[in-house]
């Protein structure tokens, strides 16, 4: 029996996790977080930041925030080695049923012009290019494009999720079974 896809676990993140998230950091963007601000996202009350594990590693983690009836995607990374294994969509998934469950009605973020494969994600999960902010990130000038998800407080929206989550879990069942 072969695993289609490892098993990987989506939890809390936690001061204790940090190290591990700051070098993840560091590898995957030219201008990572200082830990105090993942310190003070950790005890902010309108945040949720989520790790993916595999066994006993931290591969990835996301944050966003919800106040009101707004949801805000502040990060998402998946370390390189992990990368292709659907690992950030599970995270992102995570993330927008977190903020239909603390409900939210929309969901923006903003993402490198250049980060095509993000962008796609970004797409199947509903949102659109809203706005483009010029010269967003100074490490190298890239333009952010600014995307939104309108009315993810919907049943249409909560059913849309239900299916992307169905897909993902089926993904991961032994492959004799998926058949």
């Amino acid at each position: 029996m072969r695993v289609v896809s490892a098993q990987v676990g989506i939890e809390p993140m936690r001061i204790g996790d940090l190290d591990v998230i700051e070098a993840i950091d560091r590898r995957c963007f030219p201008q990572p977080w200082q830990r105090s601000v993942y310190e003070v996202e950790l005890s902010n009350r309108a945040a949720c930041y989520l790790i993916a594990r595999m066994g006993q590693a931290i591969v990835g983690y996301g944050g966003a925030w919800v106040i009101g009836d707004e949801a805000h995607l502040t990060t998402l990374a998946v370390d390189a080695p992990h990368r292709g294994a659907r690992i950030g969509e599970r995270l992102l998934l995570c993330l927008m049923e977190e903020a239909v469950m603390r409900r939210a009605s929309h969901v923006t973020l903003e993402v490198r012009e250049g980060n095509c494969p993000a962008q796609h994600l970004y797409r199947k999960y509903g949102f659109r290019n809203a706005a483009v902010r010029r010269n967003y990130y100074i490490d190298t000038g890239e333009d952010a494009i600014v995307m939104w998800a309108d009315a993810i407080h919907t049943v249409v929206y909560r059913q849309r999720l239900y299916e992307l989550r169905q897909q993902l879990d089926s993904l991961s069942v032994p492959e004799d079974e998926a058949s």
